[in-house]
């Protein structure tokens, strides 16, 4: 298995700097193609826009890293090779639009379209949209997108807009509910689409449906026998759960809260791991959208669930003065039951996203060390270099994980504990 992971990251490592040498001769024929289809009437003017000119920058392994664990309309295989996902997108001013991402036209190495449909445009994997009414409303050929960074008050934000026949216009994200804590907002629409971590979470879905319902046709046909295959695997971690995790935290009422604490944490897992294979993995788990439903859900299950001593010691705590309470205690309980789900969609945010970027980071020694595609000798230090230290970051992210999917059941278990617990009569 060792052979076929260090076979397949060589191979892969080549494939990538062959593509740095690839690309970097595609955009050279993009900038010179750019400036052919500049409209210099429309400069000698004095109104118009022109695509900006690509000037030959580093390879920024940070930009890159975000962008590759980032969500997208799109699913990217590998360079310009991507699979087309469903587009559902609302705006009020012009209704429900449904459509396929493929209908974006050839897309660049990051994502971008060069097609505008219905005021909406593909940048970097992600749909964007036209908010003023003038742009044209039916599918129409763009010549470019530029992407300048802009100061909103001290911060430096990214602005992208489209060029169409030499004028510039505008691009709006997509709506997020935020209230601008993660830079977003309400825009102009809304993005329902089957994106890349949704695709991924389906997928994640089938395999597991397909796992159990083997296991449950072994125990049928093998009454009373040893587990075999699919059974042998399953069973020793359910058994670890049930035993390690939901009896010694929930006592007599652990089967009520079983069928929870197992899903949450085969599927945490699940997607975990399928986040690690190459092509088909998507960072869903490093998607704070995702763990924030996640930690919602324990949210609720432990707060619907809690008993009247629950309540009175996180509202009103007996034998304790009232002037304390009111102060301190009450205050901080009540902020203690909000802090414990933040802290659960952090912690496997943070702990998954990190392990992706690092690695997509240590693939990117290779376009470090060989100047994106000029330095063959540097290319091959850096595929050396990154071959070792990218095969310990997938080791280490496996135990990873396992290791946050069983943090997040445990300490699902000890809140739904806390909550359900009686009172003790000394």
């Amino acid at each position: 298995m060792r052979k076929i992971i260090l076979s397949f990251l060589i191979f892969a490592g080549s494939l990538a700097f062959g593509f740095a040498q690839e690309n970097h001769s595609e955009s050279e024929q993009n900038e010179a193609s750019q400036e052919q289809h500049a409209n210099p009437e429309h400069h000698d003017e004095g109104h118009g826009c022109a695509c900006h000119e690509h000037h030959e920058e580093k390879f920024d392994p940070a930009a890159t890293a975000f962008h590759h664990t980032g969500d997208a309309n799109v699913f990217q295989i590998f360079g310009t090779l991507f699979m087309p996902l469903p587009c559902i997108l609302y705006a009020p001013d012009q209704g429900l639009s449904f459509f396929m991402s493929s209908k974006f036209g050839k897309l660049d190495a990051h994502g971008t379209g060069m097609k505008a449909i219905g005021r909406y445009v593909l940048v970097d994997g992600s749909v964007m949209r036209v908010p003023e009414a003038k742009f044209p409303a039916e599918e129409v050929e763009i010549e470019c997108v530029n992407h300048n960074k802009a100061l909103v008050g001290t911060d430096s934000v990214d602005v992208y807009e489209v060029v169409y026949n030499g004028e510039c216009y505008d691009l709006e994200k997509k709506s997020t509910l935020d209230g601008g804590i993660l830079g977003g907002g309400l825009t102009s629409f809304y993005d329902f689409s089957l994106t890349k971590n949704v695709l991924t979470m389906i997928l994640t879905f089938i395999v597991l449906f397909w796992l159990f319902r083997q296991a449950v046709k072994g125990y049928a046909a093998r009454k009373g026998q040893a587990p075999k295959g699919v059974q042998s695997v399953l069973e020793p971690i359910f058994t670890f759960i049930r035993d390690e995790v939901a009896i010694p935290f929930l006592g007599n009422k652990y089967e009520k809260y079983l069928p929870f604490l197992m899903s949450i944490f085969f599927f945490i897992l699940g997607l975990n791991l399928i986040g690690q294979i190459p092509v088909i993995g998507g960072n869903v788990t490093g998607n704070l959208a995702v763990t924030m439903v996640l930690a919602l859900i324990t949210f609720f299950i432990t707060n619907f669930s809690g008993n009247k001593h629950y309540w009175e010691h996180t509202l009103w705590m007996p034998g304790v003065p009232a002037l304390l309470k009111v102060l301190i205690l009450t205050p901080v309980e009540i902020m203690g039951l909000f802090i414990k789900p933040l802290t659960l969609m952090l912690r496997l945010f943070a702990n998954i996203t990190g392990g992706h970027i690092v690695m997509v980071i240590f693939v990117g020694l290779i376009f470090i060390f060989g100047e994106s595609g000029k330095n063959l000798g540097g290319g091959v230090v850096g595929t050396l270099m990154a071959v070792p230290l990218t095969m310990f970051m997938m080791a280490l992210e496996l135990l990873v994980a396992l290791v946050q999917a069983f943090v997040f059941c445990i300490l699902s278990a000890s809140y739904i504990s806390a909550a359900i617990e009686e009172p003790h009569h000394h």
